[in-house]
């Protein structure tokens, strides 16, 4: 099991997205004719068939929101999957952290209270993957000014998931 949550896009932002991204875009449903492709809304990858759709998020400027924060020039958006239609979200937790295998380059972004990145790292997911994260993550969490942590891909810059203290 999991020592830290990883969190999905909410239901809320999930519902706008699909209207219009936060780009100002509306949202383009298209079906998925490979396996694969990230979906941020449950946390796995798509499968052939499904209605899916590619959408700019931005997922600091929405928590910000949410917290009073002021992330400024730190404020940015950027392309994720999500289902074209409400889904069920993650399935019941389980061992590991999605879109995770060994030998990824995964980017752990450390966001302060007022929305500012205070740090990261370089996260090349080791064969266990479970405790590769769960070692960045307490080393994040370790500095009490860290709030919240995005892991993001190298290779395009995208959000993957969430984690937040406690």
């Amino acid at each position: 099991m999991n020592r830290y949550q990883a969190r999905p896009i909410g239901p809320t932002a999930l519902e706008e997205l699909r209207r219009t991204d936060d780009a100002g875009r509306p949202c383009v449903p298209y079906t998925a004719t490979e396996a694969g492709d990230p979906l941020r809304c449950c946390l796995r990858g798509a499968e052939p068939g499904e209605r899916i759709a590619l959408v700019s998020y931005a997922p600091l400027r929405r928590w910000a929101a949410t917290h009073w924060a002021k992330p400024g020039a730190y404020d940015e958006q950027g392309p994720v999957f999500i289902h074209a239609e409400e889904c069920g979200g993650p399935v019941a937790e389980g061992e590991g952290y999605p879109f995770s295998r060994a030998g990824a380059l995964r980017v752990v972004r450390r966001y302060s209270a007022e929305g500012r990145i205070v740090g990261g790292r370089l996260l090349e997911i080791p064969v266990e993957e479970e405790h590769g994260f769960d070692s960045a993550f307490a080393e994040a969490f370790a500095d009490p000014e860290v709030a919240l942590v995005h892991v993001r891909a190298v290779e395009y810059g995208c959000f993957h998931f969430e984690v937040r203290r406690g």
